[in-house]
């Protein structure tokens, strides 16, 4: 089989979305698509996580045209093309590394980061922007959480220590439970995204990426609960047919299992 390029791709969704390619291409919008980016997004990530290098090829091939699909979308409005965003990141990472391309220096990741934060930061006064503008909308909750505060403490909005984060998470719980003795739906609902919130900056704190931490105790929770399922039916029977009592003693076989 012989190697593509880039331009192959460019030219192939140049014909699907032509006059003669296909109808569900064609039809195609923006808002049409964001599920589709969202999606190839995460399967790159779970190849990553898998640490499988045959999907994760084939994944950022399908991620990658999700960018070509869009940018041919605006090609055809006249907005731009997919050029256009190559150059415009291409010079973005040559203004952001002047210790590469430039007479500043850096002697290590963490000054990187700093020095481009500054960059950053110097590019969002021109355009009159906020520090936290560059956090997208649609991320997930927890990242996004710990996002937004990470941005805020590089211009010194923190915690000093971590134990003081914690002693926010107990004033978080108490207030918790204040809105639960209330009986007010809306207040727990305010307090309860509080408590997650600072639980973020807890993981920011201890460096710890917090949607990561959670999927992989949501990957773990599935693994004992699946487990769990397979012991009681070879019993013939059903989880639902068991007392609290029996599934925990399950569920503590299944953690057993897997500490060998």
């Amino acid at each position: 089989m012989s190697r593509r390029s880039f331009d192959d791709l460019f030219e192939l969704m140049k014909t699907l979305r032509g006059p003669n390619g296909c109808p569900w291409d064609r039809k195609q919008t923006l808002p049409d698509l964001k599920p589709y980016v969202i999606e190839e997004a995460y399967e790159v990530v779970d190849a990553i996580d898998r640490d499988d290098r045959s999907a994760l090829m084939e994944e950022i091939g399908d991620m990658l045209l999700e960018a070509v699909f869009i940018a041919e979308i605006t090609r055809d409005e006249g907005s731009f093309d997919i050029y256009d965003s190559i150059t415009a990141i291409h010079d973005k990472l040559v203004r952001r590394h002047p210790h590469v391309f430039g007479e500043a220096e850096a002697k290590d990741a963490d000054e990187v980061l700093v020095n481009w934060e500054k960059l950053k930061s110097e590019e969002r006064k021109a355009e009159n922007k906020s520090i936290l503008s560059g956090v997208p909308a649609s991320l997930p909750a927890l990242l996004k959480a710990s996002r937004l505060t990470e941005k805020a403490a590089r211009v010194g909005f923190d915690w000093r220590r971590t134990e003081d984060v914690f002693a926010k998470v107990s004033e978080e719980i108490g207030e918790l439970r204040g809105a639960i003795d209330s009986g007010d739906p809306a207040q727990v609902h305010d307090e309860l995204g509080d408590l997650l919130f600072t639980i973020a900056n807890v993981a920011r704190k201890l460096n710890v990426n917090p949607e990561e931490a959670l999927q992989s105790t949501n990957r773990k929770f599935s693994r004992r609960f699946e487990a769990m399922e397979s012991e009681v039916h070879g019993s013939g029977r059903n989880l639902d047919q068991l007392s609290l009592e029996e599934m925990d003693a399950l569920w503590d076989r299944a953690k057993a299992a897997e500490r060998g």
